[in-house]
């Protein structure tokens, strides 16, 4: 399925080259909107983008509705959202999740999920939930391990060699996090808990000094 690219920012999806953005056509059928404004310029582009054969518009943590509603006005028919996986400061990986509404056309989201596909990358569907699938499963357990770490259950190396070993995983959960930005876990968690209001995903008290260095290192910076 042809596409093309419509820019509205820095995309966190996409931030190299990619062969998903080589492959775009400015005449292609689709519409992809990227970018941290995508959302401002799909509604920008509103009626011209109802007759396109698919639209898809990179999401952060925020639901598909902020940007096209929850109601079918039939008019959003052809209009998913999307978010390439990516953990912190790590290179995105191949993951793209795939966000659908209940009124979403089965054609629309089949020939989104051929774009992404024809590009290398893996797609996941999920229904319009806050964080989608990954983010929603693993910060409940990044943030267990950080307060087992903060009651002194063991040291951060003891804790992720007892999960690299005992569950097979490729890194602790500890060193993950400080490999790619404890400020970033808590940036996502302190979202989701304010959207979800559940527990589990209220930031570790780690994560939230990570974010308040994190703000007075910028201040610093700009100050200079």
């Amino acid at each position: 399925m042809s596409y093309r690219i419509v820019h509205g920012g820095d995309s966190p999806s996409f931030p190299q080259s990619h062969s998903f953005l080589q492959q775009a056509d400015d005449g292609g059928a689709g519409r992809v909107y990227l970018g941290r404004d995508a959302g401002r310029r799909y509604r920008q582009d509103r009626a011209a983008a109802a007759q396109a054969a698919f639209v898809a518009i990179e999401l952060d943590l925020e639901c598909l509705g902020v940007h096209i509603g929850d109601d079918d006005d039939g008019q959003a028919r052809n209009v998913v959202g999307f978010a390439r996986f990516r953990l912190g400061d790590a290179d995105p990986t191949a993951l793209v999740e795939l966000v659908r509404k209940p009124y979403t056309s089965p054609e629309a989201l089949q020939a989104a999920r051929q774009a992404f596909e024809s590009a290398g990358l893996v797609v996941a569907v999920c229904n319009d939930f806050p964080g989608r699938i990954l983010n929603r499963l693993v910060r409940p357990y990044y943030n267990a391990a950080l307060r087992r770490l903060d009651e002194g259950l063991a040291s951060a190396e003891d804790m992720d060699t007892t999960l690299r070993l005992g569950l097979g995983y490729p890194e602790g959960p500890i060193a993950l996090l400080r490999r790619t930005g404890l400020h970033h876990h808590y940036r996502v968690t302190q979202a989701l808990y304010e959207m979800l209001g559940q527990e589990p995903y209220a930031p570790a008290r780690r994560a939230s000094v990570a974010w308040q260095r994190h703000l007075q290192e910028r201040d610093d910076a700009a100050a200079q």
